[in-house]
This record gives C-alpha cells, sequence and structure tokens, in this order.
C-alpha cells in the first residue's frame, strides 16, 4: 500500500508542527488499548486461536446446512463484514443476503419470498438485541425459520453483548451458538473481531489471513515520526485542510468491489468525527461511473472539498484489439489494456480536480486480497481516531444517533417514550 499526499498544497513544517500532539494522543490510545472499559481495544489485533477455530468451524458447519445466509445487522454491525465480502468475494457456494439494515417493508417481502424454496440461516449480529431495524427483521426470520424447521435452533447464529442484554438472553435460553462482541471495541472499529468475522468466514475469506494483514499495519504505523508515517500523515493533513475550510472530504474508488469499503469508511469517519459542531462530512463516490454524475461539482462546484482516492492494480490483461472499420473510433487504444485506461483515467482526473481546486490524497494497492484489506482496514480506523481527536472530539462515542431514535420511539408509543 502507497499513499501519495504529493497533490496537497500542504508544507512538511505544517505537518512536523503536530508531531507533539500526535505523539500525546498515540501515548493516550496505547495507554487505553488493554481497558475492558473503554472502546480503543481493536488497536491489538488479537483474536484467540481457540475463537478462531469457533468461527471457522461454525462458518464450515453453516456452508454444509445452508444455501443463504441472512446476516440481520445495521450500520457497524454488519458494514465491515459486508465491505470486505464485497472487496473480496463471496465464492457463491453460500450466498451471503444483507437483512434489518432498512425498515423497506418491499425489500423484506422480497428476501422472504427469494428465500421461500431455500435453506436459509441466520447470523444477527447486535450487542444489545433491541435496535429496531435489525430487531424487527429477526422476529420475522425466526419465526418463518421456526416454521419451516424442527431444527431451528442449530440454524440460528447470534452475535451480542457477552453477559447482557435482550439477544444473550435469548440465545442463552434456545441454545443458539454464540459469538461474544468484545466490551472494549465499538460497533464501527469491530470489523477485525468475533463480531463479524462469522459471515466473512462463511463467505470462504481467509480471516487468518486478514487478521495478518491488521497486524503488520498496526507495528508499521507504530513509527512515531509523522513525515515517514503515512497514517499520521493522513490524519494531520485532513486536519489541515479542515483548518482551511475544507469541509467535505469525498472518497472515491476507481473499483466497485470497494463500494462498500467505502460504505465503511462512510459511516467510520461521520460516526467518530461528527461532534459538537466539528468534523468534516464524509461522502464516497464510484470512479469513473460519478465523473459521469458528480464529475461537473467536483471540477467547478463550491471548493469546500478534497478526495481521498483509491487505487487497486487489476490482475486482469483484458486488452483492446483493433476493430477494421473503427466504428467506435477506439483503434487508438489497440493493445492498451483496460488496467492502464483506468489509470489515465485516475491520473487525467486528479490533475483537472488539483488544477480546479480540490486537493487530493491518492493510495494505491498492488492488488486487492486479505493481506491488503487488513492493511487498509487498520490504516483507516487507526487514522480515523488519531484525526478525531485532533479535532478535539471523541471518536469512540454516538450521542448524536439516539435522538431520531427518541422522536421515533414517541411517534410509535413505546413504553418508556
Amino acid at each position: 500500500m502507497i499513499v501519495k499526499f504529493d497533490n496537497l498544497d500542504i508544507l512538511d513544517e505544517d505537518i512536523l508542527s503536530y508531531q507533539d500532539r500526535v505523539n500525546k494522543i498515540v501515548d493516550d490510545l496505547n495507554n487505553r488499548k488493554n481497558k475492558i472499559d473503554d472502546f480503543v481495544g481493536w488497536l491489538n489485533v488479537d483474536i484467540d486461536k481457540e475463537e478462531i477455530d469457533k468461527i471457522k468451524t461454525t462458518a464450515l458447519k453453516i456452508r454444509k446446512q445452508a444455501q443463504v445466509l441472512l446476516v440481520i445487522g445495521i450500520g457497524g454491525s454488519y458494514l465491515g463484514a459486508r465491505a470486505v465480502i464485497e472487496a473480496l468475494g463471496n465464492d457463491k457456494k453460500l450466498e451471503i443476503i444483507y437483512v434489518g439494515h432498512n425498515l423497506s417493508s418491499d425489500y423484506i417481502q422480497s428476501v422472504i419470498d427469494y428465500i421461500k424454496d431455500k435453506d436459509f440461516a441466520i447470523n444477527v449480529i447486535s450487542k444489545s438485541g433491541t435496535t429496531t431495524e435489525p430487531a424487527i427483521a429477526f422476529r420475522i426470520f425466526r419465526e418463518i425459520m421456526e416454521q419451516r424447521y424442527v431444527d431451528a435452533k442449530d440454524r440460528i447464529y447470534v452475535t451480542t453483548d457477552s453477559k447482557v442484554g435482550a439477544l444473550r438472553s435469548l440465545a442463552n435460553d434456545k441454545g443458539y451458538t454464540s459469538f461474544a462482541i468484545p466490551n472494549n471495541v465499538g460497533g464501527r472499529y469491530s470489523v477485525l473481531t468475533s463480531a463479524q468475522l462469522l459471515p466473512i468466514a462463511c463467505a470462504n475469506i481467509d480471516i487468518e489471513r486478514l487478521l495478518k494483514g491488521a497486524k503488520e499495519a498496526s507495528l508499521i504505523y507504530q513509527n512515531n515520526n509523522v513525515m515517514n508515517n503515512e497514517c499520521y500523515r493522513y490524519a494531520i493533513s485532513r486536519n489541515i485542510l479542515y483548518k482551511n475550510d475544507k469541509f467535505i472530504e469525498i472518497f472515491a474508488n476507481y473499483d466497485n468491489r470497494l463500494h462498500y469499503f467505502s460504505e465503511w469508511w462512510k459511516q467510520l469517519y461521520g460516526e467518530s468525527e461528527g461532534k459538537d459542531n466539528k468534523g468534516i462530512f464524509p461522502t464516497n463516490l464510484d470512479f469513473t461511473t460519478d465523473l459521469h454524475s458528480m464529475g461537473q461539482y467536483i471540477q467547478q462546484g463550491r471548493r469546500n472539498i478534497f478526495e481521498t482516492i483509491i487505487f487497486v492494480n487489476s490482475n486482469y490483461d483484458i486488452k483492446i484489439s483493433k476493430n477494421i472499420d473503427n466504428s467506435d473510433n477506439l483503434n487508438y487504444l489497440d493493445g492498451k489494456t483496460i488496467n492502464y485506461i483506468n489509470r489515465k483515467a485516475m491520473e487525467g482526473t486528479i490533475k483537472a480536480h488539483v488544477e480546479g481546486g480540490v486537493s487530493n490524497i491518492l493510495i494505491e494497492l498492488e492488488r486487492l486480497d486479505e493481506l491488503e484489506l487488513g492493511k487498509l482496514i487498520f490504516f483507516f480506523e487507526y487514522a480515523c481516531a488519531i484525526s478525531s481527536m485532533l479535532m478535539g472530539v471523541n471518536p469512540f462515542d454516538q450521542p448524536g444517533v439516539e435522538e431520531y431514535k427518541k422522536n421515533m420511539f414517541k411517534l410509535l408509543n413505546k413504553p418508556g417514550f
């Protein structure tokens, strides 16, 4: 993974001026990472081998018993798993469908109709078990499962709090196979923990290699020199741009496998930084697709934006060949690969946007596999924590999320509201 800061118009001395503040933040995070009552446990990137073996064994069981796995969760309880699965690809022997992340009756009915003649299993992911969207989905699909299967309890897999909560009580009462969400890890930082590794393993993705990539990144980014640490420099650069009235960050990829990784990134940064009337607004686009819808605004709209770009080199050499009639005027591309053309589109776009006043950070991956994705996940989690703390906000809470719920519960006449 290579991170390039060539198009930021930020001086080295500006980066270096953050050295002492970053050192204090890093020391603070390291001092807290082993506390069971804090939310910095994700920094350890270590999972007990017994837990890993249980995840892998359970995934194998699910792959044998079901054609479809319903992953029920919302926000940080499912986005990380979906990001990894969509990026690395499910092998299709077990189809994974996501529910509980919206309240669309049409969507839920379409899933009900789809699984009507298919064997299915459920992995419900929720710390409390009472979050409205996944709780509703779980009730609906649990009833379907219990009506269809005499062994329904052996097809339901619960990921929840280790000791308390409605879902923990239900799992204990029914005898569901269960996994514990670490107490010292919040949802949006939980993708590399037991909270989300089961569906990833069910997609036949090597979770140990994913964790190895994250572990390698955690060692690489322990270097305290802000000029030589790409992770720290990303966090600092974002803060400098923010102070220069760049309030919106566009996270753009040139590989549609990273669409849901971008969605995960958006939640990670939005929920971590957006507090106390502070924070960069994170949004994501898929290039070159969205250049034909948002390209005009990026090029000539308000200059309060900057971009973070991810480019992945392709493993496929799909070449354009010469055509005799050249009716599409593409013969000038004879012998060139799609990956080469995509790169030139990226380079040309960055040049145009920078000249138009939009600063760019470029992240290049030589390939997209478990190792590289694990590194990328840790990179963004670590940078997010540091960036948020540089802004003076707590990256591990989300008090504003509860406000819409209170209003919704009042309108629904929920007891106590």
